[in-house]
């Protein structure tokens, strides 16, 4: 059987990217069990109230959901429970001197599988107010308008009134 190339999406946190001010994004591995590789292939996922903390120098994910696998038996696993990420010390040790700082969490933004790795890409983040999300909305808006007028100017399209 050949292996796997590429990357292949399972889930993504879309609600995070509106929640919070992604700083700075890292790449962690997960260590799984077996009917859990098999349910994340058949894309069983969901990143939703997902995090990641810090437990005895090591990074820890909580929170994330892996449905049971439909054909596992009395291996199968909890959907809840806790995953270790696997990251060298090196990135262990800066990840864990920036989220000290107040207001900064450790959020999953994407799961993945690369190369045939699963993998989970990681977001320093800090939470955003209500009045930063709707700025971000009218701004991301605005910036769509602008592109849409600026296709229509380049095809040589008349401008719409509306």
């Amino acid at each position: 059987m050949s292996r796997e190339v590429g990357r292949k999406l399972i889930a993504s946190n879309k609600k995070a990217r509106h929640d919070f001010a992604i700083l700075k994004t890292y790449e962690a591995g997960l260590a799984l069990r077996g009917t859990e590789v098999k349910s994340l292939r058949a894309g069983q996922a969901s990143l939703v109230d997902a995090f990641a903390q810090e437990r005895d120098g090591e990074l820890w994910l909580y929170g994330l959901h892996i449905a049971e696998y439909a054909y596992g038996t009395w291996t199968n696993h909890q959907p809840r429970r806790m995953r270790k990420l696997l990251l060298r010390r090196v990135e262990i040790n800066k990840i864990l001197d920036r989220v000290r700082d107040p207001g900064l969490t450790l959020v999953p933004l994407s799961m993945y599988f690369e190369n045939g790795w699963a993998k989970v890409e990681l977001g320093i983040a800090r939470g955003r107010r209500s009045y930063d999300k709707r700025q971000a909305l009218a701004e991301r808006d605005a910036n769509r308008e602008i592109a849409r007028e600026m296709g229509r100017h380049l095809k040589g399209m008349p401008r719409r009134n509306g």
